[in-house]
């Protein structure tokens, strides 16, 4: 397996270029345009980067030189220098829009981005924890502490209202409502939506506040719910760092991130009874398709949980001379078929 190049950043590869005041405005345009939050901009800008180091490459400053055999060289060079296909499909993705954008403003005379397809995705479900292991995540933190105060009470409100890590950092002191158990976010394409925390989520909040904030809290400070040690906003990374450390500690899955517990979420709700229209609202899903994958996960949760139980489960009567398992085989079969990609 290769492993992948490291290229130099966005910097280099637009410093003296042509292109630099055209990515100067399309980021501009993200932002102001499609108000898209910062993350998700940075990322746009972080994804077109191989394609410019490929245009130095093949010594060309002419973005009217990426016809459609030029853009599938480009992709099978990413491909030669070990990335996955998932980034191919998503630097694909910005590319297309950055064409767009130039081609909406007269700037490149052909967009042939759209010739050429993404590398096929293999489609999976997502992954999810039992609701013993996120008890063993969220009991992790040491609460002696203050760090393990605010770890816990961060981690409580990521499983409690599903948050992704990005709404979790912007989220400030007045977008909680104690009385009622909310918390205003700021989701995805920068739209609001009012998410929903428990009983025990809010006593951590509480006393995370009361405890810890106060005393951490500066100048720099503002209105940041979740704060470091020195009183400035936590950070994505940090707040991922924070997750994966206390993930580790109760030995659990070292793939396990932020996303896993929005996924465990919407997987223990829909397994609670939760109406698949209350999840998709509460997760801020555009559409039901997105949350949909969520009903096979919890379908094939049941199924193995039944396989593993029932005492009728498994086929004990010889089939043409053989024993076999009917129901794994039909478990299999339909989580293969159901095996739909997933966003958000």
């Amino acid at each position: 397996m290769s492993t992948r190049t490291r290229l130099p950043g966005l910097s280099y590869a637009t410093a003296g270029k042509p292109w630099a005041a055209q990515v100067r405005d399309f980021e501009q345009h993200l932002r102001a345009a499609r108000q898209l939050a910062p993350l998700t901009v940075r990322n746009y800008l972080n994804d077109l980067t191989p394609f410019f180091e490929y245009l130095d490459m093949k010594g060309t400053l002419d973005l009217d030189r990426a016809d459609r055999l030029f853009l599938r060289g480009y992709l099978a060079w990413l491909l030669e220098i070990g990335y996955e296909r998932p980034s191919m499909a998503r630097k694909l993705t910005a590319l297309r829009a950055f064409y767009r954008f130039l081609s909406d403003r007269g700037e490149v005379t052909r967009n042939q981005t759209g010739a050429v397809s993404a590398p096929k995705l293999q489609s999976r479900l997502p992954v999810v924890v039992s609701a013993d292991e996120v008890e063993r995540l969220l009991s992790s933190p040491d609460i002696t502490r203050p760090a393990g105060i605010r770890d816990r009470a961060l981690m409580e409100t990521l499983y409690a209202a599903g948050l992704r890590v990005s709404e979790a950092q912007t989220l400030d002191v007045r977008d909680l409502n104690r009385q009622t158990r909310e918390v205003r976010v700021m989701g995805k394409g920068s739209k609001p939506r009012v998410a929903l925390v428990g009983g025990s989520a809010v006593e951590w909040l509480d006393r995370y506040m009361s405890d810890v904030r106060l005393k951490w809290a500066g100048r720099r400070s503002g209105e940041a719910m979740f704060l470091n040690q020195y009183g400035g906003r936590l950070s994505v990374r940090s707040i991922q760092q924070i997750v994966k450390r206390h993930a580790l500690r109760a030995g659990l899955d070292p793939d396990f991130h932020t996303h896993t517990l929005r996924h465990s979420f919407a997987t223990h709700m829909l397994d609670g009874g939760a109406d698949l229209r209350v999840v998709q609202e509460l997760l801020g899903h555009a559409s039901p398709a997105t949350t949909q994958v969520y009903t096979h996960v919890s379908t094939a949760q049941a199924r193995k949980v039944y396989e593993a139980a029932h005492p009728r489960a498994r086929s004990r009567t010889p089939l043409t001379g053989t024993h076999r398992n009917a129901d794994a085989e039909d478990s299999q079969d339909d989580v293969s078929q159901d095996q739909i990609g997933l966003s958000g």
